[in-house]
């Protein structure tokens, strides 16, 4: 199988590499460092301290000098999908299939037939302008939650803090052969990738921890554990999440897991810094409109109140304005 993973990233790294290793024909598309990689190739060391060291890895920064894959691997983050929409089409034929790896609420949610009543609405936050939609077909998508924690310790290693599963999703929620079949091959290649039939329930448990950890990481620069073992942001989050569940319920989706579990789990990852946290010390783009913004549109979509997502959002807006105008970053030095 061809696989084109479009971003070289921590997570398209640590897939890259494994996907490699089990044989499969890897191609990154990779703004910054395509050419890094082709020479040196990538290092990846997983959890339990094992390195593996892929090299030959193909990369390029130009998807029309890629061309077309059987598997497109979409691993950039959410913000970075709509100004690179329009070039995907080199990677896309008509049997391609793309997976989509963002956090958040995706650009296809209210598509594929399970939209109810909201049946083909437009999320703004999810997808300014509508760029995606306008370039990506959505029944060449497969959705995905990504729930590895894993950062690049420099442009060429990533680093694997916790996780190995990626699940995996009809957009309609049926079981079909393209997605058994990507589920087969992430598997081969040492994940663990269930097929779900409810995606959009499992994209909600993911998104109800990043909603609220991200911004109270970042704002507060504290990892997971400290997050969840300080009663004051373990309750900010709780009553954040409380909001979440109540506009997924409305829009049909029933968690799986109580608040409390969930935050267990987050608390059980460590003293991890969340991809938000990550981004205000690097000076990158935060991703705040797919996981905070687009949870609040969709409370006013069905009228649903949200004052303490609303109030985060608020405060992460601010700081992420600010430090685009001073072209900075923001972290906690010793002294």
């Amino acid at each position: 199988m061809s696989i084109a993973i479009v971003g070289a990233g921590a997570i398209g790294g640590y897939l890259g590499v494994k996907l490699a290793e089990a044989g499969e024909d890897v191609t990154f598309i990779a703004r910054s460092n395509a050419e890094a990689i082709a020479r040196d190739g990538l290092r990846l060391i997983e959890e339990d301290g094992k390195e593996v060291h892929a090299r030959g890895i193909k990369a390029t920064r130009s998807m029309q000098e890629a061309g077309r894959h059987d598997l497109v691997l979409l691993t950039v983050k959410a913000h970075q999908v709509g100004p690179i929409a329009a070039d995907l089409k080199h990677l896309i034929g008509p049997d391609t299939t793309v997976v989509t790896m963002q956090n958040g609420i995706p650009w296809w949610y209210f598509t594929g037939g399970h939209g109810g009543q909201y049946e083909g609405t437009k999320l703004e936050t999810a997808d300014p302008g509508g760029l995606i939609a306008q370039n990506l077909d959505p029944r060449q998508v497969v959705g995905s939650v990504v729930y590895p924690a894993a950062i690049l310790t420099d442009p060429g290693t990533v680093k694997v803090i916790e996780g190995n599963r990626f699940g995996l999703g009809e957009l309609d929620g049926s079981k079909s052969e393209r997605v058994l079949a990507i589920s087969q091959t992430l598997t081969k290649a040492g994940f663990k990738a269930p097929v779900t039939t409810d995606i959009r329930g499992e994209i909600w448990l993911k998104l109800w921890g990043n909603l609220s950890f991200n911004p109270i990481s970042a704002l507060t620069h504290a990892t997971l554990e400290d997050i969840c073992r300080f009663p004051d942001t373990r309750a900010l989050a709780t009553e954040m999440m409380k909001e979440a569940e109540t506009i997924a319920n409305t829009l049909g989706v029933t968690f799986r897991v109580g608040i409390d579990r969930r935050i267990a789990g987050a608390e059980k990852v460590g003293a991890h810094k969340t991809s938000m946290l990550q981004d205000v010390e690097a000076g990158r783009p935060i991703e705040l409109e797919a996981l905070v913004g687009s949870v609040i549109e969709l409370g006013r979509l069905v009228g649903v109140a949200t004052p303490h997502i609303d109030s985060v959002y608020a405060l992460m807006r601010l700081l992420a304005q600010s430090l685009e105008r001073a072209n900075g970053r923001l972290a906690i030095a010793g002294a």
